[in-house]
């Protein structure tokens, strides 16, 4: 009988599954600033200090709720998740591949790498679909406002994930990250991660799963100027496909995943078939 194996399909969350910047739906209007305003300015602010752009802008939402009079909490994060817009296809994506990928005989993981927060990823309809979550998060104090980013995630962090989820780790293990491990003992396989991400921090993940013979998809919003951004990718030689993001029902998302997990499937099933085939040789001696 061939043992079920594990695949991962990672996302990035902004502008991949989400329509566009998860802070932008409900955060953002609350200070009474449009998005790309904000964006801006926070942009800048961080050019200005020699910050992180990730961190920076972390900065820049507490600094901006001060100034508007607006109260922070873990919980007021969580309630900015409700209101998250999602491509076609999305809210029904993960039951879907998960009943495909039983068919097929393996168990699919999904996770999350994103430099959104993970505050207000726990309060989107679909926070129950992953295994876990990657994402910047903030410290808090003792009346529950945060005080400091506690974990940021941009580029280099997001490759640092990977290499988590390859080992089995969760987001907290940090210095288990960098032990040996080997590669027979690690539950996900590069060769068995599909990604998919839109913008320039998920370039190095993206590279490297392509790389060690894995999966990766550039989406970009359909019928936008994004698509000659996704399609450079491709011609960099950094992703596998660049496809418009609507995750239906046989859409074009659909049918490379199953298609890619059907490869899995099979490769997996040629193996056992040709490991019997040696037993019955050692058996005749």
């Amino acid at each position: 009988m061939v043992k079920k194996v594990k695949v991962g399909l990672i996302y990035d969350f902004d502008g991949t599954l989400s329509t566009t910047d998860m802070q932008s739906y409900t955060l953002i209007p609350e200070f009474g600033i449009k998005p790309e305003t904000f964006w801006k300015n926070a942009n800048q602010w961080s050019a200005d200090h020699g910050a992180d752009q990730v961190t920076g802008s972390m900065y820049y939402i507490q600094k901006t709720a001060k100034e508007k009079g607006i109260v922070l909490t873990r919980d007021f994060f969580k309630k900015m998740g409700e209101n998250i817009e999602y491509f076609h296809g999305v809210l029904d994506w993960f039951e879907r591949i998960n009943k495909y990928g039983k068919e097929l005989g393996l168990v699919i993981e999904h996770y999350i790498i994103s430099a959104g927060y993970e505050e207000i990823i726990e309060g989107a309809a679909i926070r129950k679909y992953f295994k876990d979550i990657f994402a910047c998060s903030y410290a808090y104090d003792d009346k529950d406002h945060p005080v400091w980013p506690a974990r940021v995630v941009n580029y280099s962090i997001k490759v640092q994930c990977l290499s988590k989820i390859n080992k089995g780790l969760r987001q907290i293990d940090d210095r288990a990250v960098n032990e040996f491990t080997p590669d027979s003992e690690r539950p996900i396989p590069y060769t068995k991660m599909i990604y998919f991400g839109d913008g320039a921090t998920d370039i190095p993940p993206m590279k490297i799963i392509k790389e060690r013979g894995g999966h990766a998809v550039a989406v970009y919003k359909p019928k936008s100027k994004d698509k000659n951004k996704a399609i450079k990718l491709l011609n960099d030689g950094r992703v596998n496909f660049a496809l418009p993001a609507d995750y239906s029902e046989n859409k074009e998302i659909d049918h490379v995943v199953k298609t890619i997990l059907l490869k899995i499937a099979t490769e997996i099933n040629l193996e056992y078939l040709k490991n019997k085939e040696e037993l019955k040789k050692t058996k005749k001696r």
